[in-house]
C-alpha cells in the first residue's frame, strides 16, 4: 500500500497551476491574519485600548473604501490576464489601464476623506488618524494581485506580501510606543505595502516586458461602465458576510458582542477557503470555458467535489475543537462564545456549497446574475438576521447567519437555471 502511495505523481500534483495559486493565496490570507494577531498585543501595550479601537475603526472605513478602489478589478481583471497572457501588447494596455483606473479611484476616495473629515467635521475621534490611514487606498490600488493570478505566477507576489507585512511589525516595534503615536500605525501599514507594490511593478516591466502607457481615459470609463456591477455585488457581499456585528450592537450588550465577534473571527478565517479557491481556479477556469467547455466542466467538478469534501472536514473539526479554539484565543472558558462558535462552524461547508455557482458566474462573464444574486442575499440577510436577532439574540444571528448562506446558493442555481440552463446542466449533470 505504502509503495503505491509513493508512486503517486505528487509532483505533478503540487505543479498544477491552480493549485499552486490556491496554496499561495493561502500563504497571502494567512500571512495576514497570522501578523494581524502578532500585532495586537503590541499596539495595545503601546498606544492603548482605546487608541487601538480608534486604528480599527480607522481600518473598517479605509477597507469600505477599498471597494470601491478595487471596482470589481478583482473579478474582471484576472479573467482578462487569463485570456491574454501570450499577447504583451494587450495585456500591457490592459496593465495600464487597470492601474490608472484604480488610482483615480483611490484620489477620490481620499477626498472623500478629506472632505468628510475637514469640510463636514465628520470622524471626530479619529480623523487625524483616518488621513494618514488613506495611503492604504493607494497600496490597495498599485497591488498587482490581479495580474499575478491571472498569469498564474503567484510565488513571487505572495512572498511580496508576507515581507511588507514584517516590515510593517518590524516599524511596530521600532516607531510606535506611545498613544500619539497612533497615526502612524495604519500608515506605515500603507507605505511599506505601496513601497513594496512599486518594486512589483518594475519587476513587471523589466522583466515580464509588460510596457506600461498613458491611461486611454475611455477605456477606463468603459471598464467602469462593465465593473459597476461587480462593485455592487462586492459591497453587497461585503455588507452581507461582515454585517452581523452590526446588527446584534443594537440588541445585546457589549459582553454579548465580545462573545460573538470573537466567535465570528474565526468562522471568517475559514470562511476564505471556498473564496481561495475560486480565485485560485479562476484564470485556469475561464482559459477552459474558452477553449474547451467540456474540459471545463470537467475540471470545475472535480474540484467541487474535492472543496465539498474539505468544506465538510472543516466545518467538522472547528465544530467540535470550538471548546479548544476558544481556550486558546482567550486564555479562559467562554461558555456563550464556544455555542457560537460551534453553531456557526457549519458557515464554510455551506459557503462550499455555492463554488460552482460562483465560478459559473464569472467565467461567462454574467456580472447581472451576480449583481443580482448578491443584492438579494444582502436584503435576505439584513432582514431574517435582524428579526432573528430582536428574537433570540445571538443565537438568533447565527441562524440567520447560516441560512444566508443556503439561501444564496437556492438563489445562485435558480438564477443560472432561468438565463444560462445550459451551464446548470453541463455542470449538474
Amino acid at each position: 500500500m505504502f509503495e503505491k502511495l509513493a508512486l503517486l505523481p505528487l509532483s505533478n500534483f503540487i505543479r498544477n497551476k491552480s493549485i499552486q495559486n490556491f496554496l499561495f493565496l493561502a500563504v497571502i490570507q494567512s500571512s495576514n491574519v497570522l501578523i494581524s494577531i502578532i500585532s495586537m498585543p503590541l499596539l495595545i501595550q503601546s498606544i492603548g485600548v482605546d487608541q487601538f479601537g480608534l486604528v480599527n475603526l480607522a481600518l473598517s472605513v479605509i477597507i469600505l473604501l477599498n471597494i470601491l478602489v478595487g471596482f470589481g478589478y478583482n473579478l474582471s481583471a484576472p479573467r482578462e490576464v487569463a485570456v491574454n497572457q501570450n499577447d504583451k501588447m494587450a495585456l500591457s494596455h490592459l496593465v495600464s489601464n487597470v492601474f490608472s483606473a484604480k488610482a483615480i479611484l483611490a484620489f477620490i476616495a481620499t477626498l472623500l476623506i478629506l472632505v468628510g473629515a475637514f469640510g463636514f467635521n465628520l470622524f471626530q475621534e479619529y480623523q487625524l488618524i483616518l488621513v494618514f490611514s488613506s495611503l492604504l487606498l493607494f497600496s490597495e490600488a498599485t497591488l498587482p494581485l490581479w495580474f499575478f493570478q491571472g498569469m498564474e505566477k503567484m510565488k513571487l507576489v505572495s512572498i511580496a506580501n508576507i515581507f511588507s507585512k514584517l516590515l510593517f511589525l518590524m516599524g511596530i516595534v521600532l516607531f510606535i510606543h506611545s498613544p500619539e503615536q497612533s497615526k502612524w500605525v495604519n500608515f506605515m501599514m500603507g507605505f511599506f505595502g505601496l513601497s513594496i507594490n512599486l518594486l512589483l511593478l518594475v519587476y513587471i516591466h523589466s522583466f515580464l516586458g509588460i510596457r506600461f502607457y498613458r491611461p486611454e481615459f475611455s477605456a477606463i470609463w468603459k471598464s467602469w461602465k462593465d465593473n459597476l456591477l461587480l462593485f455592487f455585488s462586492n459591497l453587497a457581499s461585503h455588507i452581507s458576510i461582515n454585517g452581523g456585528l452590526i446588527i446584534l450592537s443594537f440588541f445585546s450588550v457589549a459582553e454579548t458582542l465580545g462573545m460573538y465577534s470573537l466567535a465570528e473571527r474565526v468562522v471568517m478565517v475559514l470562511r476564505l477557503f471556498p473564496a481561495l479557491i475560486i480565485q485560485a481556479i479562476f484564470p485556469n477556469a475561464s482559459k477552459l470555458h474558452k477553449e474547451d467547455p467540456g474540459r471545463f466542466f470537467s475540471f470545475l467538478k472535480k474540484v467541487y467535489l474535492r472543496v465539498l469534501l474539505t468544506g465538510a472536514v472543516i466545518a467538522a473539526g472547528a465544530h467540535f475543537s470550538a471548546p479548544w479554539i476558544i481556550q486558546v484565543l482567550s486564555k479562559s472558558n467562554l461558555e456563550e462564545s464556544i455555542l457560537y462558535l460551534k453553531i456557526l462552524a457549519a458557515v464554510p461547508f455551506l459557503a462550499c456549497l455555492n463554488v460552482g455557482n460562483i465560478t459559473l458566474l464569472l467565467v461567462a462573464d454574467l456580472k447581472e446574475l451576480l449583481f443580482k444574486a448578491s443584492w438579494m442575499m444582502c436584503v435576505y440577510m439584513l432582514v431574517v438576521s435582524t428579526l432573528l436577532t430582536s428574537l433570540m439574540g445571538g443565537i438568533g444571528l447565527c441562524i440567520g447567519i447560516i441560512s444566508t448562506e443556503v439561501i444564496v446558493f437556492l438563489i445562485c442555481l435558480v438564477l443560472l437555471f432561468r438565463h444560462k440552463r445550459e451551464l446548470v446542466r453541463g455542470f449538474y449533470a
